[in-house]
């Protein structure tokens, strides 16, 4: 009876907070309503069992991705005005994109219609009640015996996007002086120092005293 209260609690805080993230107006309670959501939909993994999922969606989607929305829409200054302005422009292609979304929801649904056979024949078995075995740890056992090439090109791809989103957002602005390991390591006697001879009776003016009296 707790679990079924806990089930609809959760459930309906999910629902709620979903509808609530389209229809607010103000892009960081959106945001936030989005948060609450993750948190609730972690909560009905945890009633199922999945504890792994729970930690996943909390860790990841929590403390990486919703947090970054918010920070992006607190932070820059972004003119929602002009982007309504839009969205009557975009309508046929957001009413696609919305149309083939639905179409894979009914197939995700209908699964069981289409080849009843697909949910009574799991990819790996599921541990029981009394096997000993938590849920993470079957995840873990599968994931790195039997997917472990799979997992493992996954991570490289993911490697691969982090660089290649790292090397074309890099600019090095003009003029700001910074520290170059390399170029310190390679230095010499001759690219140190510069030997200059001043005669006798001269002065040695430095660079900079020269560059103060010309400005």
């Amino acid at each position: 009876m707790l679990a079924a209260a806990f089930f609809y609690l959760f459930a309906t805080m999910t629902v709620a907070s979903g509808v609530m993230v389209i229809v607010a107006r103000n892009p960081v309670h959106a945001v936030l309503f989005l948060i609450l959501a993750f948190f609730n939909a972690a909560g009905l993994f945890v009633l199922l069992g999945a504890e792994f999922l729970a930690m996943i969606l909390v860790v990841v989607y929590v403390g990486a991705v919703a947090v970054l929305f918010l920070f992006v829409v607190m932070m820059l200054d972004v003119d929602f005005a002009e982007l309504r302005a839009g969205f009557i422009n975009n309508a046929p292609l957001g009413a696609m994109i919305g149309l083939i979304l639905l179409a894979e929801l009914i197939l995700v649904l209908g699964v069981h219609v289409i080849d009843p056979g697909a949910l009574a024949a799991p990819a790996a078995p599921i541990p029981t009640a009394g096997s000993g075995i938590t849920n993470t740890e079957a995840i873990g056992r599968v994931l790195y015996t039997k997917y472990v090439y799979y997992f493992q090109g996954a991570g490289l791809i993911l490697l691969v996007a982090m660089i290649g989103a790292i090397v074309l957002t890099l600019r090095h602005k003009e003029g700001v002086k910074r520290q170059s390991i390399a170029r310190q390591v390679a230095r010499r006697k001759a690219t140190a120092m510069d030997i200059v001879k001043v005669k006798s009776g001269d002065a040695v003016i430095p660079e900079v005293a020269i560059a103060d009296e010309r400005g």
